[in-house]
């Protein structure tokens, strides 16, 4: 047997001296998924590993000192309310994600939208889209997604989360730019994480995000803007006037990123916002096509 507590304690200081950002998060969390357990306080209750239990913590937290990616060991992560499955060849959901669907849907009920029609542009896992059905109840969502290999994460998510009770996401493969032919002028929301690392900044990104997170996933251009311009453009042509869009952009892109709105005209209200650490995060905007370029 293996005492718990100084299992996590030894796997703190590994992953530490790896340069893992989180490293007793992360070492408690190994800790819950290889003991089967609901949550992190639930090790209080425990003393000790069995010599089974230990070899496979002490395998995973081998692997997340190489800077596998948390939530690819786990197979799973948590969003908002809701828990979606995650592994290689998809986006792995990001916190600061979540300030930027907290401002979608503290806008939907600020508008008094009570069965609005939304869709979340290169939705990844469908992170987004779930979030909005499973806090917007009378919301129809659309979820579109240009990679297949994502895509099929999507469809795993969206069965989940039906059999959890949240309402049915439409799922659509296909690009930002080519989302939803038919809907135009008609949609109350759209909202999207996009690519937008620039391919100039590839030292930037940890390695969990570089050698980890799909590439399609991460590049966008010299200036990271190439597929924010696709969503501007698809949500102009998307959009309903006075619907709204919120799109997330680096924390190096507060000023440009809304400033493909402010060039591209047609819309009011452009504004960057912060996310839950102070950093610049989504641009927001309305579209008012009687509104000229401000640029």
């Amino acid at each position: 047997m293996t005492p718990l507590r100084a299992a996590v304690r030894t796997a703190t200081d590994r992953l530490a001296a790896a340069g893992v950002a989180s490293p007793e998060h992360d070492a408690r969390a190994l800790a819950v998924h290889v003991l089967g357990l609901a949550k992190p306080s639930d090790l209080l209750m425990l003393d000790d590993l069995t010599s089974e239990q230990a070899d496979a913590y002490d395998k995973l937290v081998g692997r997340r000192a190489d800077r596998v990616p948390l939530q690819h060991l786990t197979g799973s992560v948590g969003f908002r309310y809701i828990e979606l499955e995650v592994g290689p060849g998809v986006f792995v959901p990001r916190p600061e994600t979540e300030s930027v669907v907290q401002w979608a849907v503290d806008a939907v009920r600020a508008e008094g939208w009570t069965a609005p029609l939304c869709v979340d542009l290169c939705t990844g896992s469908g992170t987004m889209a779930f979030a909005l059905a499973n806090e917007l109840p009378g919301a129809t969502v659309h979820a579109v997604e240009r990679d297949e290999g994502a895509l099929a994460w999507t469809r795993r998510n969206a069965q989940n989360r039906v059999k959890a009770g949240d309402p049915e996401v439409q799922l659509h493969l296909g690009s930002a730019e080519d989302a939803l032919p038919g809907f135009d002028g008609t949609l109350d929301l759209v909202v999207s994480n996009p690519p937008y690392v620039a391919t100039t900044e590839a030292h930037i990104p940890d390695p969990e995000v570089l050698d980890h997170d799909p590439g399609i996933a991460l590049w966008a251009g010299e200036d990271g803007l190439d597929v924010i311009r696709l969503v501007e453009q698809a949500a102009r042509r998307l959009l309903k006037p006075g619907g709204l869009v919120v799109v997330e952009h680096s924390d190096r892109q507060g000023t440009t990123a809304p400033a493909v709105f402010l060039e591209a005209g047609g819309w009011s209200e452009v504004q960057d916002h912060r996310d839950h650490a102070d950093r610049d995060r989504y641009v927001t905007a309305r579209w008012n096509p009687a509104a000229g370029t401000t640029a």
